[in-house]
């Protein structure tokens, strides 16, 4: 960790200069500030009260905190498990609630102790990441792309495997699929919104809104979105789903309601780890290792606080889709909320394996 002494040889400015920018005097100026915070950033400086927790990782939101969700618990799960092998420690931090408006976004962080910091965000706040990249603070956005090359991010590419998933049930037969997501707006859902309408498009079938339900991501809203598509006059015979509790709770509404899979619905979930084998049948998904997206963002963020790394990251990581036995050819007949016969499906044809990774 450098000194302020240190700063100020590698900014080319005065010991007062620096303290004067990490104090955020006002008067200083912006290029000045700038050159300051961007040395401090490159040579790990932390104030002297912060100094005994230097090895600080931050796990910060730049809008509203998801850790509720699957994907969240998972990458949290790999971030922790990279500072471990990395021996560095991580702390949530809120940034919503605890910035100063006189304070740069690297003042909040060094006031924190925190050395560097990993981002999730949403459509909403991906302006913050920006501000943070433009400051120099060493970072890593989880779950998101930018042109802006300061930015560095990981990101899991859904989109192909998403439209995969749904020219698989085209293939199987279906023709009216809905589509369930997250309603709070990332880049993750919206792409794989995209991804089913192209889907839909490539199959030769129309985008009806009507069959695109938005809701929380958890169980309770899943269920509400098997059911609402379930009582419609021409409900879907299948729903892709692009969060994980979503696809579960329509599962266990199916269950309450008598309403058999893949028989009378097919669900097409996204699985972030190994849900998709919690519930029964186990589902079809697209599939990506969250908890992997965390742990390489953790473990490049210590190489680079070692000077072991370029200070550029840019990653994405594809998804694989797997087929299992919530999906099959739709039924002819006795559609809706009904007790559904014995399924005589066979969710093998069209050359698809169940089990088998697409």
């Amino acid at each position: 960790m450098a000194s302020v002494r240190q700063i100020a040889e590698h900014a080319g400015v005065s010991i007062a200069t620096v303290s004067r920018v990490l104090n955020n005097d006002p008067a200083v100026n912006p290029d000045t500030r700038d050159r300051v915070l961007s040395a401090a950033n490159r040579w790990g400086y932390v104030p002297n009260g912060g100094r005994r927790i230097g090895t600080y990782i931050g796990f910060a939101y730049t809008s509203r905190s998801s850790l509720t969700g699957a994907f969240d618990c998972a990458v949290l799960d790999g971030v922790v498990r990279g500072a471990d092998e990395c021996r560095l420690d991580v702390v949530i931090v809120n940034v919503q609630r605890d910035k100063r408006a006189d304070e740069t976004y690297t003042q909040f962080f060094m006031r924190k102790g925190v050395r560097a910091v990993i981002l999730r965000t949403v459509s909403e706040s991906r302006d913050t990441c920006q501000k943070i990249a433009a400051e120099g603070f060493p970072h890593v956005v989880v779950s998101d792309r930018f042109d802006d090359p300061r930015v560095n991010y990981i990101d899991g590419d859904s989109t192909a495997d998403s439209r995969r998933a749904v020219e698989y049930l085209v293939s199987l037969g279906h023709r009216r699929i809905a589509f369930a997501m997250h309603s709070v707006p990332d880049r993750d859902h919206l792409d794989r919104f995209e991804a089913y309408r192209a889907g839909l498009v490539a199959g030769g079938l129309a985008f009806d809104e009507r069959l695109v339900f938005r809701h929380p991501s958890n169980l309770s809203a899943g269920g509400t979105i098997l059911t609402l598509s379930q009582s419609l006059p021409d409900p879907p015979t299948a729903i892709c789903c692009a969060d994980p509790l979503l696809a579960v709770g329509a599962v266990q509404k199916a269950h309450e309601l008598g309403i058999r899979i893949p028989d009378d619905v097919s669900i097409v979930g996204f699985d972030d780890a190994d849900m998709r084998h919690a519930v029964y049948p186990t589902l079809t998904a697209v599939c990506q290792d969250a908890g992997q997206l965390g742990f390489q963002a953790t473990v490049w963020l210590s190489s680079l606080l070692r000077g072991a790394a370029t200070r550029s990251f840019r990653v994405t990581i594809p998804t694989f889709f797997e087929i299992n036995r919530s999906t099959a050819p739709p039924r002819e007949s006795g559609r809706g909320l009904l007790p559904a016969r014995e399924s005589t499906s066979a969710p093998g044809a069209n050359g698809y394996s169940p089990g088998g990774r697409v």
